[in-house]
């Protein structure tokens, strides 16, 4: 049994709760959800990254529900849900340089759609 000294050791020395690579995810961000360049077409996704692991905020206006994040194989990476009142919307992005590359599944949609976002403007 481990103590309550090496437990708080292991979870504040982990990668996966490094403060550097998620406060570079965390924020507002501008996501191009556009499918046609001449018709741009954008939505907001706010991501607060916890210590404990856990993602809250908002994206394409919806509560981000059971989110995650970890910091592994040199990238960090969040997954979570959201909901438009019909179904739920499963989504995963990583961050890459300075932009976020994801993706989401809307099973109820029968669609998976490929985006990429940016840091909002201050």
């Amino acid at each position: 049994m481990r103590s309550a000294l090496a437990v708080v050791f292991i979870l504040t020395a982990s990668p996966a709760f490094a403060a550097g690579p998620a406060t570079q995810l965390d924020g507002a961000w501008t996501v191009d959800l556009s499918t046609d360049p001449a018709q741009p077409y954008t939505k907001p996704m706010i991501l607060a990254l916890k210590p404990d692991g856990t993602v809250t905020g908002s994206f394409y206006e919806s509560d981000i529900q059971a989110g995650r994040w970890k910091t592994d194989r040199d990238r960090t990476c969040v997954s979570f849900r959201t909901t438009d009142g019909a179904g739920p919307y499963h989504t995963a992005a990583c961050l890459v340089g300075d932009r976020v590359e994801g993706q989401t599944w809307a099973a109820h949609r029968n669609f998976l759609f490929n985006w990429n976002a940016t840091r909002a403007a201050p």
